[in-house]
């Protein structure tokens, strides 16, 4: 073995202590860590990349000079899902196995998701803000029964998020060319709908797709009109999935009643003008920053890693396309 350095970049995986460790160290590799407690642009990544055979990342930049300078490197086993940063072209033409954590930061994030819809329905954050200025004003808020939730995207996350609205008695409508009507569809009641459908008839929207060409901005100022002036945007997704010029307009302006993002196109997100906005609640991509699910995700990212390092192929590679080179 030419070297035993693992970098990892991801802050959780670093902060919270476990088996997703060990099994690193058990395995013989050194952990080699990042000097940055944030994501990584390409040129900072590129500088940690020589010498070191595996990487651990969140959602560090990972483009065409990471790869020209990891000439040891053998697999990016992503702490998370998304594969938005990561060059998977030049990744798949260096040899390079992407790996993804599928499935294990579902609830979390579903569970922020419908925390981030009850903060904008009951005003929770500007109740809060107003009484530390000693304030006490009460505005009348919505009740989640009876309104309407609509889906875009009805994946892993989507249907967790479906499962705990239904709770709520909400009425569940989801676009996703993907997915078939199956037993848990029918049985909670939710129902395929045209985008076009979901944008103008939902109280609630939530956004749950992966950002690739065809969804950047997506939710651009059109779709924004389509909304009814009452309703709110939750995106706890990708943030490049909206306009947020246009979404800042339509807040401002009344077009939109409220919105609540915990992903941003640029992060992090310092200065942005939505944060200006009293109808706009942020939280700093901590959809899966749970203890739990730092554990499992931590887990199953090491042991991707060690798989493809041994010579092995997980279950979740995200270039598949690398293993036709013959040569892994």
């Amino acid at each position: 073995m030419s070297s035993n350095k693992i970098l990892v970049t991801t802050r959780s995986f670093r902060k919270v202590p476990g088996r997703h460790q060990q099994i690193l160290e058990e395995a013989g590799y050194e952990i080699v860590n990042s000097p940055l407690d944030r994501p990584l642009e390409a040129e900072e990544l590129a500088e940690l990349m020589p010498g070191v055979v595996g990487a651990i990342l969140g959602v560090d930049f990972v483009t065409a000079e990471v790869f020209e300078q990891a000439k040891e490197l053998r697999v990016i086993s992503r702490f998370g899902v998304g594969v938005d940063r990561v060059d998977l072209v030049s990744a798949t033409a260096h040899g390079v196995v992407v790996t993804t954590t599928p499935g294990v930061n579902s609830a979390a994030v579903a569970e922020l998701t419908l925390g981030l819809v009850l903060a904008l329905a009951r005003h929770i954050s500007y109740f809060d803000r107003a009484l530390r200025q000693e304030n006490w004003t009460v505005t009348p808020g919505t009740e989640l029964g009876g309104q309407t939730l609509g889906l875009i995207g009805m994946g892993k996350i989507g249907r967790e998020v479906a499962r705990r609205a239904a709770a709520f008695d909400m009425k569940i409508l989801y676009h996703d060319p993907l997915v078939m009507p199956d037993e848990f569809i029918l049985r909670i009641g939710a129902q395929s709908s045209s985008l076009e459908e979901v944008l103008s008839n939902s109280d609630v929207i939530s956004l749950h797709l992966p950002l690739i060409e065809a969804t950047r901005n997506l939710i651009d100022w059109e779709a924004l009109r389509r909304m009814k002036p009452s309703a709110l945007l939750i995106n706890t997704a990708r943030g490049g999935l909206v306009d947020e010029q246009a979404l800042y307009e339509a807040l401002k302006t009344g077009q939109l009643a409220g919105a609540a993002f915990d992903v941003f196109s640029k992060e992090p997100s310092i200065g942005n003008p939505l944060l200006e906005l009293e109808n706009f609640i942020a939280t700093p991509h901590c959809g899966s920053a749970t203890s739990q699910t730092t554990l499992r995700m931590g887990l199953m990212a090491s042991e991707n890693a060690l798989a493809v390092l041994r010579g092995e192929r997980p279950a979740a590679v995200a270039n598949p396309e690398v293993y036709l080179q013959g040569d892994l």
